[in-house]
């Protein structure tokens, strides 16, 4: 009996101990109250995420263009070709006639 008495009297002056309620409070005060609290942190780990994925497709999209361009700039053919296909163009006395393709929105 005196022995129990004895280590609760040990652990209730553990935990009353100024350092032990300072390191308690400080542990808190990081965790939830400071400017770089956990909810941050964690909402800055997803943006950084996010913007890394977008880096990832913006690079992606630099490459493709980079090799477009210099196909563009070396081939006067393929120029010829991405200026009919993307913008439309077309020679003197010519017709362009587009057909679509109505039976792939039904796929979908």
């Amino acid at each position: 009996m005196e022995k129990n008495r004895h280590l609760l009297k040990k652990t209730v002056s553990f935990f009353i101990n100024k350092f032990f309620i300072l390191t308690v409070a400080f542990i808190v005060w990081l965790l939830f109250f400071d400017s770089n609290n956990i909810m941050n942190r964690l909402r800055y780990r997803d943006k950084l995420k996010e913007l890394k994925k977008e880096k990832h497709f913006y690079l992606d999209e630099i490459r493709h263009d980079s090799i477009l361009t210099r196909k563009l700039l070396n081939d006067s053919l393929e120029l010829e070709k991405f200026a009919r296909e993307k913008y439309m163009m077309k020679k003197d006395k010519e017709d362009i006639f587009m057909v679509l393709d109505s039976t792939a929105d039904r796929h979908r």
